[in-house]
């Protein structure tokens, strides 16, 4: 299920394959409130603006809201081990390589309850 997936369109254009998508923007936008975090994710978000407002909160809370950041991770269950193979000397592109995985993960949620519920 998730070895196809590489880049953020895979996750996307895999989860708009199985008609998952809106599903996707739920998880989403459940775990982000579950971390006390206000995300701009509604029904008419198109995959492109999910992963410009995905990157642009990401990288927000990396810079002004540390712990929440943690917490939102926690929630959404992303290893520390992934977190730490990760290069944090540029935040813009760690928040952009965190967003991957965020939705990775999402996406394996969604799946999952799909497919075993």
């Amino acid at each position: 299920m998730s070895s196809e997936l590489k880049s953020i369109q895979d996750i996307v254009s895999t989860s708009e394959k199985h008609q998952l998508y809106h599903n996707l923007i739920i998880q989403l936008k459940k775990d982000f409130t579950y971390a006390n975090i206000e995300i701009d994710l509604d029904d008419n978000t198109q995959p492109i603006q999910l992963k410009e407002i995905l990157h642009e909160a990401l990288y927000k809370l990396i810079q002004e809201r540390f712990s929440d950041y943690l917490n939102l991770l926690y929630i959404i269950d992303i290893s520390e081990e992934k977190i730490k193979q990760l290069d944090g000397s540029d935040i813009a592109l760690l928040s952009e390589q965190v967003a991957f995985l965020v939705l990775k993960r999402e996406w394996k949620k969604v799946w999952f309850k799909k497919n075993y519920s």
